[in-house]
């Protein structure tokens, strides 16, 4: 270990050295050359933990939603712990001083994209309702991007999407800066979606003509809140994927109270974070506004000059 080491400070010694070289006129001359430190080990940003736990959150997503169609409560286990796992890598990125530019982009990638997926689910689940699904993505999206886009262009590469100066907004920067107020805001907001989506699976309402062909007993037990043996699809669609074979297996496989209770609850806060979400895209449009006169004031005074 001891020769190892002795190895090391030699070859930091060697790194260090001076050398001769010539100048113009043939004389000779001292020059300091600097090597970089031998022992510096290059960082993987890929394999910071943080990261790690960003790639299991996008794992757990992808299993929810290939569960989405049919089976409700093991697609609500796994989509609430890739949201949960959210607050946890923003934990381990502070402890291990491992905050990376590109743990921040995965981690705002991969809440805008599980969002939007369920959110297309519900807007299936629910058609009636689904314009303002398509909404909500909409401006989930919108608001983002142009608040990311604006803080590096007007703020610099290194200034933070969540660095909001009160000036701005008072309520973007408490939502930003207070970690309790961010952590309500997402999770309760998740919450009412997986609520939501929970209801699709609890509705006691069918349409007669999805039971014409099944016999009468069958039916009625349907129309008092029976789950829907999956047998039966075949024999009421000729494609058991199709949507209507999938709105029928959905129906009435559980009790819609929690689920109500869960939609009920968490709804302010959901509202709320659409109102945050105006907020944030109201004042990122005007900030990029305000960088374009600055920039266009300036051209015309050079111009002038």
């Amino acid at each position: 270990m001891s020769g190892a080491r002795t190895r090391r400070q030699a070859a930091a010694a060697a790194a260090e050295a001076q050398t001769v070289a010539h100048n113009g006129n043939g004389k000779e001359q001292q020059v300091l050359v600097q090597h970089p430190p031998v022992d510096e080990v290059q960082e993987n940003i890929f394999l910071f933990w943080p990261n790690i736990i960003g790639y299991v959150r996008i794992v757990l997503a992808i299993a929810s939603l290939a569960w989405l169609p049919v089976h409700p409560r093991t697609s609500s286990l796994l989509y609430s712990i890739s949201c949960l796992l959210d607050a946890l890598d923003g934990y381990a990125a502070r402890y291990l001083n491992q905050s990376t530019r590109f743990g921040a982009v995965l981690d705002m990638v991969t809440d805008r994209c599980t969002t939007a997926c369920l959110l297309v689910f519900l807007s299936s689940a629910f058609p009636r309702w689904s314009i303002v699904f398509q909404g909500l993505i909409s401006l989930d999206f919108a608001s983002h991007y142009i608040h990311m886009f604006a803080t590096l262009a007007m703020g610099g590469s290194d200034t933070s999407h969540k660095s909001v100066d009160a000036s701005r907004s008072k309520i973007l920067n408490l939502y930003y800066t207070n970690r309790t107020v961010l952590f309500l805001c997402c999770a309760l907001n998740e919450l009412f979606f997986i609520a939501l989506y929970l209801l699709a699976f609890s509705s006691p309402l069918l349409s007669p003509g999805l039971l014409q062909i099944v016999p009468d007993h069958e039916a009625a037990a349907i129309q008092r809140g029976a789950e829907v043996n999956s047998s039966l699809l075949s024999q009421i669609f000729i494609n058991p994927y199709s949507a209507g074979a999938l709105e029928l297996a959905r129906a009435n496989k559980m009790d819609s109270f929690w689920p109500w209770v869960l939609a009920i609850v968490s709804f302010p806060v959901m509202f709320l974070k659409q109102i945050i979400n105006v907020i944030q895209l109201v004042k990122a449009s005007r900030w990029l506004a305000e960088g374009d006169i600055t920039t266009r004031r300036a051209k015309r005074l050079s111009k002038k000059s």
